[in-house]
């Protein structure tokens, strides 16, 4: 099954498509971002593993120093993903790709594997159970709902920053942090816009476009997360009836 798979490197990466979005030829701006995005990471250790055909099955993970997410640690490994979507489900291709993450990890030398997860599992999100069958553990929490799961090989344990325990900001407008490593923020920062735009509701959009704004994040996830009158709302991406209840609060 190994042969399957293909990872995507500096050599590959102009050609190969990114799973999450599949496209042929037609030119897609949140994968030309998250390309670009991804170039730099791939310096940085970060590995990407997919499915050696058009198909929404990958792995995603970097080391935890490099990792955009406000999460620290020695010497771990962060998964951002793994997905497996469609009829490529129940073939073997999840327990693969996170067979490949573990044994990478103790090849290098790591400490462990860590990842997130919510108590009520969000789309985003590797799923819990599955990770759980591995021996990943929670090892630190939130009181808004997610969790800190990890699989130790000595012992060592990462954990959310002190940032993370406290999901408010001083901005009282709507306002939305995001980063380019995934293909649909592009499309979704455009439709917010518009939509407060025709509305007239004021909105920040907050890029998260270093490491260090990464680290600093006030909330769990790195790729979107939406505050309101201060506080945490949500991870998921937003449209018009989302973005109303919001407001109306």
């Amino acid at each position: 099954m190994e042969s399957d798979f293909i990872n995507i490197t500096a050599e590959n990466l102009a050609d190969e498509h990114l799973c999450c979005i599949i496209r042929s030829k037609k030119p897609h701006q949140g994968i030309e971002a998250k390309k670009k995005w991804l170039s730099e990471r791939l310096k940085e250790g970060h590995v990407f593993r997919k499915l050696n055909e058009k198909a929404v099955v990958f792995i995603e993970y970097a080391p935890l120093e490099t990792a955009w997410v406000p999460i620290i640690g020695g010497n771990y490994y962060y998964l951002y993903c793994l997905w497996v979507s469609g009829s490529h489900k129940r073939k073997g291709y999840g327990k693969s790709l996170m067979e490949y993450c573990l044994a990478d990890a103790k090849r290098k030398g790591k400490s462990g594997v860590c990842m997130l997860g919510a108590q009520k599992q969000k789309a985003w999100l590797s799923d819990q159970a599955f990770a759980k069958k591995f021996g990943f553990k929670v090892v630190d929490t939130t009181d808004y709902g997610y969790d800190l799961l990890a699989l130790s090989f000595d012992g060592t344990l990462p954990n959310f920053t002190q940032r993370v325990k406290n999901p408010e900001i001083e901005n009282k407008e709507l306002t939305i942090y995001h980063d380019m490593q995934c293909p649909y923020i592009c499309q979704n920062v455009e439709r917010v816009k518009k939509y407060c735009e025709q509305n007239g509701v004021p909105v920040s959009f907050i890029q998260v476009d270093t490491l260090q704004k990464a680290k600093e994040l006030p909330c769990v996830f790195n790729n979107w997360s939406v505050f309101y009158k201060g506080k945490f709302e949500t991870v998921n991406l937003l449209d018009a009836a989302s973005l109303s209840r919001i407001l109306k609060k």
